[in-house]
């Protein structure tokens, strides 16, 4: 996500009815007639009659909405043109739009390159055959990118699909300013996370700054519990649902998460991310626990510099070795994978140049590509990316690494009802992951 992304979500979607089973079922076009809205994709860049691998324009389909990431592909397109000579035409759509209809998008006339994610959520539309391999792009860019991100960007077919752009990890982020006023210490354990919470309630702050009217955001908090309690290898399982919903370690997820209700901002549910980033700014609340991406919304160089970051603590298992850095960067659709200058786009976004034109505008996230200009880095992301390259394991967000439909339909509205009133059905929810992966 970036999250303006992560980012990850809170679309209509009928009960008991997933985006693809929809589709599946009565066709893209009578979802259009039925006045489900679909993305608005410009034509791609070549006409029906003309070669499209001689094209020298294509269309960029982006999610990312939020000003600065708005800014940073701006920034990359711009770049892209004055080195290529090729035209780039953008539609951004809102974000949880682009993420929630994707799917509808992919499946009627999307953009030639857009902006996605790593992980499963891109092997998913790979296997289905909506998007286009780019083995070529990556015999040019592969020496750019570590054998894990290689692997990121691998669809289920062994081919290549997707363009890394940048990283984030996941953490508690905290202004330094309110923690030295107040003497607070940076917790390692569990035990003290929760002692310094309860420390910070007396002071008069909201101890853990959390928002979750989109959906995704809590998404973080149960993948952090579930690896710290269960490791990193059981939350894979999980999400790919070899292991079962219904058993203690879920439980016991939810059993531990509920120690930390108390202590997270109560009005969650009715505020976005950035909401709760301008709580934290005001010096409202003690810690945030999201993506480095919540530093877009510090435009005051003052602020900016007084924030921090540490990893989640540990509880009881593998300590901090597992670390959440969802990684961002671009596709090609099927259609896209026929026009040349769009397979040069994606390629630039691979090339050192094309991810300083973004990380100069955006400077939240971690550039991906080997050579990339790390110089201007602040103090806290230079943390933030000793934590990601000193990672024994690195997961992507659950909303990426499940099955979309689980994610969207069964665990969105579980989240939010568990951060309402502290109840999950873990029987419940093992149902409606073994109907959603056995249709797969």
């Amino acid at each position: 996500m970036s999250r303006n992304e992560e980012r990850s979500s809170g679309g209509i979607i009928l009960p008991g009815l997933d985006r693809r089973t929809l589709l599946k079922t009565i066709g893209v076009g009578a979802v259009a007639a039925a006045g489900i809205p679909l993305l608005s994709a410009c034509t791609g860049g070549s006409g029906p009659n003309a070669d499209p691998s001689a094209s020298k324009s294509l269309t960029f389909g982006s999610g990312s909405s939020d000003d600065v990431p708005k800014a940073a592909y701006k920034a990359v397109t711009d770049a892209f043109t004055a080195k290529s000579g090729d035209t780039v035409t953008s539609n951004v759509v809102p974000h949880n739009d682009f993420q929630n209809k994707i799917a509808t998008y992919l499946q009627g006339s999307p953009d030639d390159s857009f902006t996605w994610f790593a992980g499963y959520r891109m092997q998913y539309y790979a296997k289905q055959g909506l998007l286009s391999p780019i083995d070529d792009v990556w015999e040019k860019i592969g020496a750019n990118f570590s054998e894990g991100m290689k692997k990121a960007a691998t669809g289920p077919d062994g081919k290549m699909y997707f363009v890394p752009n940048y990283n984030y990890p996941w953490g508690f982020f905290y202004r330094k300013s309110v923690w030295a006023e107040k003497g607070y210490a940076v917790p390692t354990t569990f035990d003290e996370l929760k002692a310094l919470c309860a420390t910070m309630k007396k002071d008069g702050l909201i101890p853990i700054e959390f928002a979750d009217k989109d959906g995704w955001p809590a998404m973080g908090t149960f993948d952090y519990i579930n690896m710290r309690l269960n490791g990193y290898q059981f939350h894979m399982d999980l999400t790919a649902h070899e292991e079962s919903w219904d058993q203690p370690k879920v439980s016991a997820v939810f059993d531990t998460w509920r120690e930390l209700l108390p202590y997270q901002n109560p009005g969650a549910l009715g505020m976005t991310w950035q909401d709760a980033a301008i709580n934290m700014g005001k010096g409202k609340s003690g810690m945030y626990l999201l993506g480095s991406f919540v530093t877009q919304q510090y435009t005051d160089a003052t602020l900016l510099a007084d924030i921090d970051f540490f990893p989640f603590p540990e509880i009881a298992m593998e300590g901090q070795d597992a670390v959440e850095a969802p990684i961002d960067g671009l596709l090609l659709s099927k259609k896209g994978g026929n026009n040349q200058a769009a397979r040069d786009f994606v390629e630039f976004i691979g090339t050192p140049a094309g991810q300083d034109a973004y990380a100069k505008v955006d400077p939240s996230n971690i550039a991906t590509a080997k050579g990339a200009d790390t110089s201007s880095l602040s103090p806290m992301m230079k943390k933030c990316a000793e934590t990601i390259a000193n990672a024994k394991s690195i997961s992507q967000f659950f909303d990426r690494d499940a099955l979309p439909a689980m994610a969207n339909n069964v665990m969105i509205p579980a989240l939010q009802g568990f951060i309402k009133d502290g109840k999950i059905d873990v029987k419940n929810l093992e149902s409606q992951a073994k109907a959603l992966y056995a249709a797969q």
